[in-house]
């Protein structure tokens, strides 16, 4: 099962808030008798997710919002209210729609392969991934990559960081221009990279949690500390803030203090969830800030034939991934079926998703929308689901094979441009042999 709060349905501060504690509430709500035997945190920049393995969907939940609660100043009906909750095939298609750039505030963008990984990672380390989760992510991280290699998703470049530059352009002169950079996770790996590409000088790196020293040793950038970054501030044009921390790094005071004048323009790009810039800055003079509400509203549509290609990947991925059994353990008739209903699902709820800026009123009538066609998927699939097994059980797939593609003109044959089961299978067997090395 998965919880759920993102930029689609959920105001960035609340996101913000959801995820402080973030980095220790996977070993919190697995450790101990919990009912939880393995969860993977996912706090990224527009959206915070807890995947969980547990026979009982209500104690996780509930385990998983006790600690939030602790950890943060919410109300418990605000988080309880915040997050929603995903089971079976439904967690299962969500993270791999994530995990694919389908779910991005920036569609196709291919940072959140990276911090889908990276979570995979943090959990594997803390000795809370269950071998169901550990499954599922590879199953993700494999369906993402399968997306990037068959489909043109992704291929314009577009990402969050991208967007926030060319946003960022109304105000910066990029050749020459010297930057600093706040942040050392994925983000902050992507936006060095596009700073250099644009000709900018990178002054130097400050990490709220001390990381800089590694970070700026990979790439060739001066480690700066918080002295080096109030000296930095005064000398910089361009500031990429994407730290994540859970404090304030830039105060108003702070930059008022490095730009007494306020002559020299400064443009901010703060991409962090939990805020690096403090409110005040941006109505600061010859401050301009970039924010992640700004590339939301900016946000570049990818191609509907690009998308339409990934969705179906996606639903061949989660029909595939079955009900906890391996692949090659379901039927050629319930991969089918499962497909043929998931597809339709995808296409369906691509009509139904509210637009960047939507009201209240219309978000929560698209998450009803969602839900009810996800409850109708489910019932529609029980019975033929059931009937399938127990055809391939006595030996008889081919007439429930001929049974369905009569009533539903499903072929159990997959196109390999749409769905590419073999790359699919390539992949597996790669990330398999790289396990077994390793």
């Amino acid at each position: 099962m998965s919880l759920v709060a993102s930029h689609r349905n959920r105001d960035l501060t609340l996101l913000e808030q959801l995820s402080v504690g973030s980095d220790a509430l996977g070993a919190a709500v697995a450790g101990g008798g919990s009912p939880v035997r393995g969860a993977v945190v996912l706090p990224t920049c527009n959206r915070f997710e807890v995947y969980l393995e547990t026979d009982d969907p209500v104690a996780g939940r509930a385990a998983v919002i006790d600690q939030i609660e602790r950890a943060t100043a919410l109300e418990r009906d605000t988080i309880e209210a915040a997050l929603a909750t995903y089971e079976g095939d439904d967690a299962v298609q969500h993270l791999l729609s994530v995990a694919t750039g389908l779910d991005s505030m920036v569609v196709g963008e291919r940072e959140i392969s990276g911090q889908v990984r990276r979570a995979h990672i943090d959990a594997q380390a803390g000795a809370h991934l269950s071998p169901l989760l550990d499954r599922l992510f590879q199953s993700a991280l494999r369906t993402s990559r399968v997306v990037a290699s068959s489909t043109g998703l992704g291929t314009s470049g577009r990402s969050v960081v991208s967007v926030a530059f060319d946003l960022a352009s109304e105000t910066v002169t990029w050749s020459g221009a010297r930057a600093l950079v706040i942040g050392t996770g994925a983000l902050a790996e992507t936006g060095v990279g596009s700073l250099l590409a644009r000709g900018v000088m990178i002054e130097g790196v400050f990490s709220p949690s001390g990381r800089a020293d590694e970070f700026g040793a990979r790439h060739g950038i001066r480690a700066l500390d918080r002295e080096g970054l109030r000296t930095a501030l005064s000398e910089v044009d361009l500031v990429l803030a994407c730290s994540g921390g859970e404090s304030i790094v830039l105060t108003p005071a702070m930059v008022a203090a490095a730009r007494p004048d306020g002559d020299n323009p400064l443009t901010i790009v703060d991409l962090a969830l939990h805020r690096d810039v403090a409110p005040g800055v941006a109505q600061m003079r010859g401050v301009t800030v970039v924010n992640l509400e700004s590339v939301g509203a900016r946000a570049p549509e990818e191609s509907v034939g690009a998308i339409d290609a990934a969705r179906s990947i996606v639903a061949h991925a989660v029909a595939r991934f079955g009900d906890g059994e391996h692949a090659r353990s379901l039927d050629p008739a319930v991969v089918a079926l499962r497909e043929h209903v998931f597809g339709l699902l995808e296409r369906e709820l691509a009509r139904v998703q509210p637009a960047a800026g939507a009201s209240e009123q219309t978000v929560a009538q698209a998450d009803a929308t969602e839900q009810a066609l996800r409850r109708f998927a489910k019932t529609l699939l029980h019975i033929p689901t059931v009937r399938a097994r127990e055809h391939a059980q006595a030996g008889e797939s081919d007439r429930y094979l001929g049974a369905i593609r009569a009533l539903y003109g499903i072929d159990v044959g997959i196109q390999d441009d749409a769905c590419p089961a073999p790359e699919m299978d390539a992949a597996a067997e790669s990330d398999a042999d790289t396990t077994t090395h390793h």
